[in-house]
């Protein structure tokens, strides 16, 4: 640095002294998006994009942003939501012009990932767990179970597969055949989107890094599905300096947002479905508990 730098920086220095905090070093907004991905419901709370698409408007329409990160903690969820989510990311974005920035915290896994691909680059701890780049789908049969307590299945359709995988009915090889043949293509549209997002930063074969199986961070580094090691503080810091701001964007809370987004009724709905809120419960808790210790 040159004596005339030297004072020009000096000068500066000086006179951002006097300036509010706010108007103090570069802003990168944070935008948290937690949460098993589709429908939410009083047991399970998630992520869907009407639920965090004006979040995202916000951060990127912050004034002076130099970029904005997201935090991701998904284990995945439904793969429409999830793309959704990634599209808007990414069409904010461009038409911002704002780099995104994506910090892995314990899991970015299936629909996670998928969001996470939106950013222009990955970051996460040794221990995140990424990947799971596949589709799965699951259901239970009760035709047994029904016979045993002398209940008669009667129901009726118009239409060739309007019953197909009711969990009442025998298993139908026709069915499973036609299901796998929409993960396929489910799939296929996932790894492309990976593709498209990592290009030349994956590492490894197709076979394996598509095959739904997941890593922990640094493995994940080195197969190009994250780009380094670093937590959300240090990495802004280290990047934009030490009067980085980082303000987060969430949405409303406290006791008259809660009651004005209230509906009529909710109560009863909330009762009526209990048992179908109590059964999605369990679900997002086995689907978060396969990527835990």
């Amino acid at each position: 640095m040159t004596n005339e730098d030297h004072d020009h920086k000096s000068l500066n220095d000086g006179w951002t002294r006097f300036l509010p905090e706010r108007f103090r070093g570069a802003v990168v907004p944070v935008v948290r998006l937690s949460g098993t991905i589709g429908a939410v419901t009083p047991l399970r709370p998630g992520l869907s994009l009407s639920g965090v698409s004006k979040l995202l408007e916000k951060a990127f329409e912050t004034k002076r942003a130099k970029a904005v990160a997201l935090v991701i903690n998904s284990p995945g969820g439904s793969p429409v939501q999830s793309h959704q989510i990634y599209a808007r990311i990414r069409q904010l974005a461009e038409t911002k012009k704002i780099p995104v920035l994506v910090f892995v915290e314990d899991v970015a896994a299936s629909g996670g990932y998928m969001i996470a691909c939106a950013g222009d680059e990955i970051f996460c701890d040794p221990s995140s767990i990424l990947g799971s780049i596949g589709v799965i789908g699951g259901t239970f049969g009760f035709h047994d179970l029904i016979k045993k307590v002398g209940i008669e299945r009667r129901i009726y359709t118009s239409g060739e597969h309007k019953s197909s995988l009711d969990p009442f009915l025998p298993e139908s090889p026709d069915d499973v055949a036609r299901l796998k043949t929409i993960q396929r293509e489910i799939h296929d549209s996932f790894i492309d989107l990976v593709k498209a997002s990592r290009g030349a930063r994956l590492q490894g074969e197709e076979s394996f890094l598509f095959s739904g199986e997941y890593w922990a961070g640094e493995r994940s580094v080195k197969l190009g599905l994250a780009d380094g090691i670093g937590d959300l503080r240090s990495v802004l810091r280290a990047r934009y300096g030490e009067r980085v701001r980082m303000p987060v964007i969430a949405p409303k809370s406290g006791l008259l947002s809660n009651l004005a987004g209230r509906k009529p009724g909710a109560g009863a709905m909330i009762g009526a479905g209990f048992a179908d809120d109590l059964i999605s419960a369990l679900e997002t808790r086995a689907l978060w508990a396969r990527y835990g210790l």
